[in-house]
């Protein structure tokens, strides 16, 4: 592999991170808005390079800019685009899919039965039926 592919192999690992956190935080009610140094506390990279990321995807279209009116990089805010929460939310439960397993009386994601829309063959299911 030639240094191109490497760096396109970079920028699409630091973007599918980024669009992955940013999806978790907006998920959880935590933030709908980051900054480069708010994503640097989960992500292991410094801000400035977050940033140079971050841009990189509001250029793809997957994030929206709400500049700092003083014209601070570090206080530039970053919201995700459509196309950014459709793509984050995809790789987030590539991702996380195996760790969603159903808590104590609910059966987990790959429940053949619930995914066939036979609930009373499910187990978990039963136990709540009683």
């Amino acid at each position: 592999m030639g240094d191109n592919d490497n760096k396109d192999l970079d920028a699409i690992f630091w973007r599918d991170e980024i669009l992955q956190v940013m999806y978790w935080l907006r998920g959880e009610e935590l933030r709908e808005v980051v900054t480069a140094p708010d994503l640097e506390v989960f992500l292991s990279a410094s801000a400035s390079d977050i940033h140079f990321h971050l841009e990189r995807a509001v250029e793809e279209g997957y994030v929206e800019r709400h500049p700092d009116g003083m014209g601070l990089w570090q206080n530039t805010r970053y919201a995700l685009a459509e196309r950014g929460v459709k793509e984050g939310g995809r790789r987030f439960r590539d991702e996380f899919n195996d760790m969603q397993k159903g808590g104590h009386g609910e059966c987990g994601p790959d429940c053949v039965h619930c995914k066939d829309g036979n609930y009373h063959l499910c187990a978990a299911h039963q136990k709540h039926e009683h």
